[in-house]
């Protein structure tokens, strides 16, 4: 890049790592290179040096990583091996599970007859899990003593049966955290006795609150998935060392802020990848003035779809995985397998095509590349069909191999159906562009809404391909894609704040017509959690070399009617709660959301208000890119812009389609169908009854030749 970077941000997804270096005048480049899960350090010095050049990184300010190795540690089970201390009588914790969880993941038709499916196999397995007694009882007192000779026991056969960590999870931990603490005495104790390296790890450090189901399963992703992925993160921030970066490595964070490596809850940035463009899409709704987008993200493993409402993303603070719940805070993405790595195959039964769900991912990767993998998939399709250049993929360091994927369908799919190849390969662009598109429809309309009241914006390497394709007939009120929308989750992790945010269970109970001496009672419960959580902040921010004082701190509150099973965040009015008065404004702000959420006559202060769990968000200013905002100028693009022209397959027939350089257009241009315009990262197809423009963003608009 010609000038020096202030920030290089990465998005390591299952088959491509995407950096971008972005200079202190918000000016970008990006690199891309293959994903190498052994050693994630080698993709990203290859895409690290294609952005940046090799030059030294002693100016940069900030490097931030996002991407999926916790979540495909889970997903496929290769972390490490995790025992767990529960209290006696709960061992078969993992086997009973919560009730919403034995349907949780299903589809509609799936949830009525859930009791007959088969159920995901434990986190743990049931000899590894192992129950001692006492209890700490709901309003944090010692209700039975802990029997300390049942957890010498137990530690002692969890050793012997060679786990890698413990995790330990006790009832009631998060009010008082004493019978973990002792648990953890004796278990460092018997560790080192019996000369193991098993680590520890206790709920009430990690996850301070409520539903134990969920609190448990994320215990033991921390311990499962977690050191393990800071052990490929320690790699990456090597290598940048090596190359004169000075700082930290910081990472994502599934709710959208961003953490020091050593963060003790790593396991917050397991859906660091995923969400990333829904970040840079909060960021660029910022900056151009729109509000409500649909987020798609299209790769090479999976279709990830996510809202923004009001400029916001939403939030979660469970999800499930694997059909299993986890008590992370978590924007919101929905994820079908629809990448282009997906395999392309005949049911011999049925004689019909099946995509996936199983993908070639970066090795052996698809036909074309020439790896070894001989069953074609969706890339090779789009290739077959025209769409992409063989000779500027990865802006030309790979060389897709044509007459290899072309073969590869003929045999595996076009013969059987004895169709033509390129037939096969148009219906599965068309096959994916439909799943692609009822995966959005489905999203708005569960939740509510309509596309007429949302932008969509289509990213990632493969989003802007069949972005007419999937948003076809849903009517939204504008459809988009970027130059660099390979690298925009890397660009949006590069847009956040420096944020942690932390969350502990509490009790506060205020019934209808509370005098001010109870309300002021409850006000002391809860500054007492958001000092306990304070605290907890303020050593995790000297821990990582920040200064507090530059922190913007914000207390959080949850608060729900009594009776009520769900509850709303409410950013508090007041830093303490000091008397009724500041009680009465929390509980106003709750009332003031809760009617326009669910409209004004669905309020019940009668019931009284509950607040379960308490909050607190951290955030510290960084640097981050800028977009230029460029003046319009003439509709016809430049001579330099256009390549060509080359044959596509597009619905039945061959169409000469001019070919444009997407890093030659400029704000003002518009581009007429049938054309491909290129990029060294991405390509959009533009089909017959459509046309691109550009804005002074830089956005490129898809229309409709005649309307919108």
């Amino acid at each position: 890049m010609g000038a020096v970077p202030q920030i290089i941000s990465c998005d390591t997804g299952g088959t491509m790592t995407d950096v971008i270096a972005v200079d202190a005048a918000g000016r970008f480049v990006i690199g891309k290179a293959a994903t190498t899960p052994s050693d994630q350090s080698e993709g990203y010095v290859e895409a690290l040096e294609e952005a940046t050049g090799g030059i030294r990184l002693d100016a940069v300010e900030a490097c931030v990583y996002s991407g999926t190795a916790m979540l495909n540690a889970l997903l496929t089970g290769t972390g490490r091996r995790v025992g767990a201390i529960v209290p006696r009588g709960e061992e078969d914790i993992f086997l009973h599970q919560r009730s919403r969880q034995t349907w949780a993941g299903y589809g509609y038709a799936d949830v009525l007859h859930h009791a007959a499916h088969h159920r995901p196999e434990p986190l743990v397995p049931r000899r590894l899990v192992k129950g001692v007694s006492g209890r700490i009882d709901m309003f944090g007192a010692e209700a039975i003593p802990l029997y300390e000779d049942e957890v010498r026991s137990a530690v002692h056969s969890l050793v012997e049966e060679g786990v890698d960590a413990i995790a330990v999870c006790l009832l009631f931990s998060y009010m008082n955290p004493m019978h973990e603490q002792r648990v953890a005495e004796i278990a460092h104790d018997e560790i080192e006795a019996a000369q193991s390296s098993a680590t520890l790890h206790l709920s009430h450090e990690l996850i301070p609150i409520t539903r134990e189901q969920g609190r448990l399963n994320t215990l033991v992703l921390h311990a499962a998935a977690a050191e393990p992925c800071r052990e490929q993160l320690a790699r990456i921030e090597g290598a940048l060392r090596e190359r004169g970066y000075e700082r930290s490595l910081q990472v994502v964070l599934s709710h959208g802020g961003v953490a020091d490596i050593r963060y003790p809850r790593l396991h917050e940035s397991t859906f660091s990848g995923p969400i990333g463009g829904l970040l840079g899409a909060r960021y660029l709704a910022r900056e151009v003035g729109a509000d409500n987008w649909v987020c798609a993200d299209m790769g090479g493993t999976s279709f990830d779809v996510g809202l923004l409402r009001g400029g916001e993303p939403i939030l979660d603070r469970e999800v499930t995985i694997t059909r299993r719940i986890f008590n992370l805070p978590t924007l919101v993405m929905d994820t079908i397998g629809a990448g282009m790595g997906m395999y392309v195959t005949v049911d011999p039964i049925t004689s019909r095509i099946t995509l996936g769900p199983e993908s070639a991912g970066a090795d052996p990767g698809p036909v074309s590349y020439g790896g070894g993998n001989d069953i074609p998939t969706v890339m090779d399709c789009a290739l077959v069909c025209g769409l992409l250049n063989p000779d500027n993929y990865l802006g030309g360091k790979v060389r897709l191999d044509t007459d290899a994927a072309l073969d590869s369908l003929e045999r595996h799919c076009a013969k059987p159906l004895d169709v033509d190849p390129h037939y096969v390969a148009d219906g599965v662009l068309a096959l994916v562009a439909s799943r692609m598109r009822e995966h959005i429809r489905t999203i708005l309309s569960t939740r509510g809404f309509s596309p007429a009241d949302h932008r969509l914006l289509a990213y990632g390497g493969a989003g802007p391909l069949l972005m007419a394709a999937y948003t076809e007939g849903l009517g939204f009120q504008g459809v988009a894609t970027l130059p660099w929308a390979a690298a925009f989750s890397a660009f949006g992790a590069a847009t956040v704040d420096l944020t942690h945010r932390y969350q502990k269970s509490t009790g506060v109970v205020i019934p209808d017509g509370a005098g001010d001496e109870w309300k002021a009672g409850m006000g002391h419960m809860v500054n007492a959690g958001w000092e306990e959580l304070e605290r907890q902040a303020r050593a995790d921010l000297e821990a990582e070399g920040l200064d507090w004082d530059e922190a913007v701190v914000q207390p959080l509150a949850y608060v729900r009617y009594g009776g009520q099973m769900e509850d709303l965040e409410i950013a508090s009015p007041v830093p303490r709660v000091n008397g009724a008065r500041d009680m009465d404004a929390l509980t106003d702000v709750f009332e003031d959301l809760y009617g326009r959420i669910y409209a004004g006559v669905a309020k019940h202060p009668e019931a009284g208000y509950h607040i379960l769990e308490l909050g607190l968000t951290v955030t510290v200013a960084k640097a981050k890119p800028r977009l230029t905002r460029r003046p319009r100028g003439e509709t016809a693009p430049a001579p330099a812009a256009v390549k060509g022209t080359r044959d596509v397959y597009h619905e039945g027939a061959w169409l000469a389609a001019t070919i444009y350089d997407m890093e030659r257009l400029a704000p003002g241009n518009a581009v007429a169908a049938p054309a491909v315009i290129e990029a060294a990262t991405t390509t959009l197809f533009v089909p017959p009854g459509y046309r691109v423009e550009m804005d002074e963003w830089s956005l490129l608009w898809l229309r409709r030749e005649g309307g919108r």
